[in-house]
């Protein structure tokens, strides 16, 4: 992981990622930034264009380490922008868009047309519009808006700007990622610190990269439900590909999660630390593992919290997940899938702790290992049907 530092939307940003994580999945998965979207991920359709130091850029191809220091406006940045809203006016003046999807990287690469054509050369505009593609309009409204757009400045006085106002080529090869990829970066040193602090006995708080809140209900009042977390033992039966190697104690807690991913199979083995709050009805584990045959290693902590409910006949239990993780298994998964598997994981541990609660035999507690294809699987069924409803239902047009 590298923390990436950079300004989006005129806000310093300071976020962690992988470093093969592109530009668009970065402004998307760790900024919310959905305006900018993805379609080819190759840099031929433009969808996912933005402005990179004031230039606009593919950033499906550019990778976010590489605009260490750089200045990133997104389609979301440009709310307030002159030029962009008397674009947006033009496009819904001459129809030029239908679905949608292209107009964000559309509308980027146009007010870089309108800041810099001297005049409104039809030619010159598809020309400087040939790298974004739109199926749905043919175009010709697309370059009616832009040349409207652009008459109407000329026409108040309102002169080009010598190379749109740039003052520099973009981060991407410009000298502006400093960062030394001999060195260390600053989450894996924080990783490795922490392990050596795990081994000598110390389970050290951190900053989680990335964290996924799940809620889910007990037909069980709160008290038990809590007195049930300080069963470490039950705990770590109901979570799916826990177990424990030494008997547990709450400021150290020793085991391993089996997961298997497809054909990569991981053991993490560390230790843990339970924190308890009786008076709020709250605590967290937090821990620490590493997995030698895929030299991966993560950070990780669960927070919890229990709310009353039916008058204190049940539980609402509120979770929130962090993890930072390093090595091979840093490069599987995009971000959306982990956190579909992270909520059918959440499930599965509450029902197991549902049958725990009301005695249930013990045979039907997690599995050692989690298998990959058949959660994938489920989530797939799950996104499918969710794809359908909308088709049916005639949630999904473009309005």
């Amino acid at each position: 992981m590298n923390t990436i530092a950079l300004h989006v939307n005129r806000r310093a940003v300071e976020v962690s990622a992988e470093p093969r994580t592109s530009l668009a999945d970065f402004v998307r998965d760790k900024l919310d930034l959905t305006g900018t979207h993805l379609g080819c991920e190759h840099g031929v359709c433009g969808a996912c264009t933005v402005l990179l130091d004031g230039v606009p850029a593919r950033s499906c191809i550019t990778y976010a380490v590489a605009c260490e220091g750089a200045d990133v406006t997104t389609i979301e940045g440009l709310d307030e922008d002159e030029v962009t809203t008397e674009l947006r006016a033009a496009f819904t003046r001459e129809h030029a868009l239908q679905c949608g999807y292209c107009t964000p990287g559309m509308l980027v690469s146009a007010r870089d047309l309108v800041l810099r054509l001297p005049d409104a050369d039809e030619r010159r505009i598809r020309v400087g519009l040939s790298g974004n593609l739109c199926r749905c309009t043919g175009y010709v409204g697309i370059v009616r808006a832009v040349q409207s757009v652009i008459e109407a400045r000329r026409a108040r006085n309102i002169a080009p700007q010598t190379d749109g106002g740039r003052t520099s080529l973009g981060p991407a090869g410009s000298g502006r990622a400093t960062s030394d990829r001999s060195e260390p970066q600053p989450a894996r040193q924080a990783l490795a610190a922490a392990s050596d602090r795990a081994a000598a006995g110390t389970i050290p708080d951190f900053t989680p990269a990335t964290v996924l809140d799940q809620r889910f209900t007990l037909p069980h009042p709160p008290a038990k439900v809590f007195a049930m977390f300080d069963d470490i033992a039950g705990i770590a039966a109901c979570l799916p590909g826990v177990s424990l190697t030494v008997p547990p104690k709450p400021e150290r807690i020793e085991g391993v999660i089996r997961v298997r991913l497809g054909p990569i199979a991981a053991s993490f083995e560390g230790a843990a630390r339970v924190e308890r709050d009786p008076a709020t009805l709250s605590g967290c584990i937090v821990g620490i593992g590493t997995d030698q045959r895929s030299h991966s290693a993560t950070q990780g902590e669960i927070r919890y919290r229990l709310v009353p409910l039916e008058g204190g006949t049940a539980t609402a239990v509120e979770l929130s997940i962090g993890y930072t993780l390093t090595g091979m298994l840093a490069q599987v998964g995009r971000p959306g899938l982990v956190r579909d598997l992270a909520r059918r994981l959440v499930a599965e541990f509450a029902g197991n702790l549902d049958r725990h609660m009301s005695g249930a035999p013990s045979g039907q507690a997690a599995p050692a290992e989690l298998s990959f294809w058949s959660l994938a699987s489920d989530v797939l069924r799950a996104r499918l049907a969710r794809v359908l409803g909308r088709v049916f239902t005639g949630k999904g047009r473009a309005e």
